[in-house]
């Protein structure tokens, strides 16, 4: 790589991180798309290689989704909405456990003169959440009060399936084009990365997918058997954020731990809900990931994290959802560069 072509690719990165940073907003509907169209591409092309036009293929894809989307509706937000009321109504028995037990000794044992109340959140949560009210009709009236934020989500609502069809519909054709400008003298190596690159995303969503479901299951349905009264939404809560590594593990077994507390009082159901997060980890640990994500991804936690975070921090919402993707294509060029070098010095 000549200077100039080193100078170009570095000045083509900046351009393209000043445009994500100014169309985050923008952008964030052609991402999700883009992310749901390579989940589902598969399914699609397993449809049309037995014989299916594409269009029906995307078409059944579709409806099976909005199938699921109906039965998530409908079967997990009632779920949902009847824990969050049960955890607004436990907060007085939270606040007077730890400002008779935690705080108490607390005091004695560091010197301090600590206090706690929760009736204030229990009276906000109550005023946006009251016991019996529909958990979706109150959502909804709260996001109403903005007519820019409820313009700007309906019209995410509908380009992001929209985008997705037409991606999903078009992606031979995309992949194609793209083939096409690639430079011949480098293609051969270029289209090995592209492979490899698609490796590691697609084991780290597709295999990072299932294992959050699978977690998710393990520890609501876990702590449901415990009897824990908020088991179910604390169980799914720690399945959607193991998509940070032991961030789900951390907060889920932290609130299980708080909530057993409160409930029950005893070790019992304290050394119980310890038992179920700790067979979601060796379930983790040694079946879902080796089976589901598998060793070709090759992030590191710590990698994952500091991506996630940096991503966030510079773009927002649009740099969380392309910092795995990038860390992958980085990785994957760092270790052909690697290589290449040592083949130099062979």
């Amino acid at each position: 790589m000549t200077d100039a072509q080193r100078w170009l690719l570095i000045i083509s990165i900046l351009i393209i991180g000043a445009l994500i940073y100014i169309l985050a907003p923008v952008l964030v509907p052609f991402l999700v798309a883009t992310l749901l169209a390579y989940l589902f591409n598969p399914i699609v092309n397993w449809l049309a290689n037995r014989h299916l036009p594409r269009v029906l293929a995307v078409i059944i894809v579709f409806l099976f989704i909005i199938f699921l989307v109906i039965c998530l509706i409908f079967l997990i937000v009632p779920i949902i909405e009847q824990q969050v009321i049960i955890l607004i109504n436990n907060i007085p028995a939270l606040d007077k456990w730890i400002t008779t037990t935690i705080l108490p000794w607390i005091n004695k044992h560091f010197n301090l003169q600590a206090s706690f109340d929760l009736n204030q959140m229990q009276s906000t949560l109550a005023k946006y959440l009251p016991t019996g009210s529909s958990f979706i009709a109150n959502i909804w009236k709260m996001a109403s009060r903005s007519g820019l934020a409820l313009i700007s989500f309906f019209t995410n609502l509908i380009l992001i399936p929209v985008v997705t069809f037409y991606l999903l519909c078009d992606w031979p054709k995309i992949t194609r084009s793209i083939s096409r400008l690639l430079p011949i003298h480098s293609e051969k190596d270029i289209t090995c990365m592209i492979k490899e690159c698609g490796t590691v995303l697609s084991s780290f969503f597709r295999g990072q997918l299932l294992v959050m479901i699978c977690l998710g299951m393990i520890y609501a349905i876990g702590l449901w058997i415990v009897g824990l009264n908020v088991g179910i939404l604390i169980g799914i809560l720690a399945g959607l954020l193991s998509i940070v590594p032991y961030l789900g593990f951390i907060s889920g077994l932290s609130l299980a731990l708080l909530a057993s507390a409160t409930q029950f009082h005893d070790w019992t159901h304290i050394l119980m809900v310890l038992g179920v997060f700790c067979i979601g980890e060796i379930a983790e640990s040694f079946i879902l990931i080796p089976s589901l994500v598998g060793d070709r991804v090759g992030l590191h936690p710590v990698v994952v994290i500091f991506a996630l975070l940096t991503g966030g921090k510079l773009f927002g919402f649009v740099g969380v959802l392309l910092a795995v993707p990038t860390s992958a294509v980085i990785m994957v060029l760092l270790r052909h560069l690697y290589l290449k070098l040592k083949i130099r010095e062979l």
